[in-house]
């Protein structure tokens, strides 16, 4: 039963009165009682083992695409209490537990956003936010929250509202536009991508009037605010020349992009015969890692 917000008033001064006069409780003593069953709730929170989500969604990229079992630095702990929860859920066997987000646990992933009706993108095998937070609930704590945000338009295409930005501040260490041909979130729009914009965090930006040095100038700038970039000409595939970035740690990207960004971080091209990176050599960070440098 709920009582009137009037009554409720009223019986909580009768219990402070209560408090006070037949313990000798003075009136902040009994408000400090009043407050311990949430402060002890929020000292269990706190006293959860954490899951460093930055880290565990750069594993979820990196991992699978390794041709040997070395784990993402400063992944291994969250993606054990990941694997764990996905182990008990009887989604993962135990054997695969072992702090490398490879492509066993990430398909265990994928079966655990879909039990809970997830689809599309919610369910492309990264730790997105609610999916993390439901794998947790009372096992571990989420730090260094990330999300795409919501879908916004630039230069008459559409991205995500953290691309934007990472958009913008490429642009602003470049002194100059970039104009883009391709956005994100369109599914079949162009079937030389391959998939690779059917999610968020990817662009195809125009290279028109550009000399050699300008496109290096600009794959540069857009490494360093974390994206994964690259030059694309005709003799790689039937398409023109452009500029091809995903945005790492995008947690909308589709599986096609996930890929690429685990080929960047092992010096590859992100192409399907998976050659050398032929871009310029940069810190690989991801926006936020840029941000807090």
């Amino acid at each position: 039963m709920k009582l009137p917000s009037c009554a409720a008033a009223l019986v909580a001064a009768a219990l402070l009165a209560s408090l006070t006069g037949a313990s000798g409780m003075s009136v902040a003593q009994a408000a400090d009682a009043r407050a311990l069953p949430s402060m002890n709730v929020e000292a269990t929170v706190k006293a959860l083992p954490s899951v460093n989500m930055e880290a565990t969604v750069k594993a979820a990229q990196i991992d699978p695409r390794r041709p040997d079992d070395k784990l993402t630095p400063g992944a291994k702990a969250g993606v054990l209490l990941v694997e764990r929860a996905l182990r008990d859920r009887h989604l993962l066997d135990a054997k695969w537990v072992d702090g490398y987000f490879g492509t066993t646990t990430v398909a265990a992933f994928v079966k655990f956003q879909k039990s809970l009706g997830f689809t599309g993108l919610a369910a492309n095998g990264l730790p997105g936010k609610a999916s993390l937070t439901k794998l947790g609930a009372g096992r571990f704590r989420v730090t260094h929250i990330i999300g795409p945000g919501g879908r916004v338009s630039v230069g008459g295409v559409v991205v995500d509202a953290r691309t934007r930005s990472m958009l913008a501040e490429a642009k602003r260490l470049l002194g100059r536009d970039l104009v883009l041909l391709q956005g994100s979130y369109n599914r079949g729009g162009d079937p030389t991508s391959a998939g690779t914009h059917d999610g968020g965090g990817v662009v195809d930006i125009s290279v028109k009037g550009m000399s050699s040095a300008t496109r290096t100038a600009v794959i540069h700038a857009l490494r360093r605010v974390g994206f994964a970039a690259w030059v694309r000409s005709p003799d790689q595939a039937d398409w023109p020349w452009h500029i091809h970035a995903v945005a790492i740690n995008d947690t909308d990207l589709s599986s096609q992009a996930q890929h690429q960004i685990g080929d960047y971080y092992l010096g590859l091209n992100g192409l399907s015969g998976r050659g050398p990176d032929d871009g310029p050599k940069v810190t690989i960070r991801t926006w936020e890692e840029y941000q807090r440098r």
